[in-house]
């Protein structure tokens, strides 16, 4: 296999696919490395650690048709590292030769016929709008990052009347974003997708811009498939039944908060420099004429600020974790907030003030 390309879009193809690698524990060698196949003018780049996998096509100056398995890691940075200009791949058998002006490297490959074979996705994908990479972003933080709770690692996509709905939990909060006026996917009412594709989905350059075309979506029976472009982005589905959120979600709340999204999300991140560990919480004293933010540790000092707002309701304390708070409040697409609280033991929900669409639910920590 022989072709020269330009650095700085082979850097794209080796980094994009190069995400989907295993790392230390990965089950073969050859999982550590990406397949870069050369057809004409075409270069293909595979990466998989059989979860996941992301496959990336660039136009390339085609010289010899053929395949080679690279390390991944050391490939790219190689590449990246390069000076600017036409950079060749030549491989044979076991070893490629990396080549751009006067720099020249010899890497041993990995064997081709090790490499997993990864099937290519079917036609006829249903396309959603560049909204769902909006809703993702404000969902995706919810989910577990623990693999021990293998469900919790996933985002819950449903597909009813025309609404997508995405849910993520890890147990101490939740997230749901209803995107409206969305085609539904068809034969897909409920799918578990694993966090991680829908993260390396956001990272895809261009997505949730308003002249995006939108995203092609394939279900399959274990597996979902993103298409934007020349990437393609293809994950194992999580198999199990995901909690019940609904009966998390209060149906009403007699406390209300108002405030500027700005002005609250400045102040938890002034008083939250004081915290030392993740036991440590943000006390919100919620009044008539706005709340009072305070957090104490012992080790280190106090810090409290007033942000100013409006309130309804019983005057109350309610504890959370400031960085989860703080990840709720960003994730409102508005600029006032609305906190609704029933009692400081039940969950209390953020949401926009002027929308419905995404609300937050959070689990109070419990002080004396």
């Amino acid at each position: 296999m022989k072709f020269r390309s330009e650095r700085d879009a082979l850097v794209d193809v080796l980094s994009t696919v190069g995400r989907a690698v295993g790392g230390r524990g990965v089950s073969s060698v050859v999982l550590s490395g990406v397949l870069l196949v050369c057809e004409g003018n075409r270069l293909t780049g595979t990466g998989t650690d059989l979860d996941l996998t992301i496959r990336m096509e660039q136009e390339v100056i085609g010289l010899e048709d053929g395949s080679c398995v690279v390390p991944a890691r050391l490939a790219t940075e190689i590449v990246r590292s390069l000076e600017a200009g036409a950079v060749t791949f030549d491989a044979g058998e076991e070893r490629v030769e990396i080549s751009a002006a006067r720099s020249r490297f010899g890497l041993r490959t990995f064997p081709v016929v090790e490499f997993p074979t990864v099937s290519t996705s079917e036609a006829g994908g249903h396309v959603v709008g560049p909204a769902l990479i909006d809703g993702l972003r404000q969902v995706v933080r919810a989910a577990s990052t623990d693999d021990a709770r293998p469900l919790l690692t996933g985002v819950l996509m449903t597909a009813e009347d025309n609404v997508v709905r995405l849910v993520a939990t890890d147990s101490y909060r939740l997230a749901l974003r209803d995107l409206r006026d969305t085609k539904a996917i068809p034969d897909a009412p409920k799918v578990l997708v694993p966090a991680r594709a829908f993260g390396e989905l956001q990272r895809l350059p261009g997505l949730g811009d308003s002249d995006s075309s939108g995203i092609e979506v394939t279900i399959g029976t274990h597996e979902i498939t993103f298409k934007v472009g020349a990437v393609e982005i293809r994950t194992r589905l999580l198999d199990g039944s995901y909690p019940d959120y609904r009966q998390l979600i209060p149906s009403e709340y007699p406390n209300r908060l108002h405030v500027g999204k700005e002005s609250l999300l400045g102040a938890l991140r002034r008083v939250r420099l004081l915290v030392r560990d993740n036991t440590t919480p943000v006390r919100l004293s919620m009044r008539q004429g706005g709340v009072d933010l305070s957090v104490v540790s012992q080790e280190v000092g106090e810090a409290s600020e007033t942000v100013d707002g409006d309130f309804t309701g019983e005057e109350l304390v309610i504890a959370f974790n400031p960085s989860y708070l703080i990840d709720g409040v960003e994730a409102v697409a508005d600029d006032e907030v609305i906190i609704e609280s029933a009692d400081p033991s039940r969950p209390a929900t953020v949401r926009a003030a002027e929308r419905d669409d995404y609300r937050y639910l959070l689990m109070p920590v419990r002080v004396s």
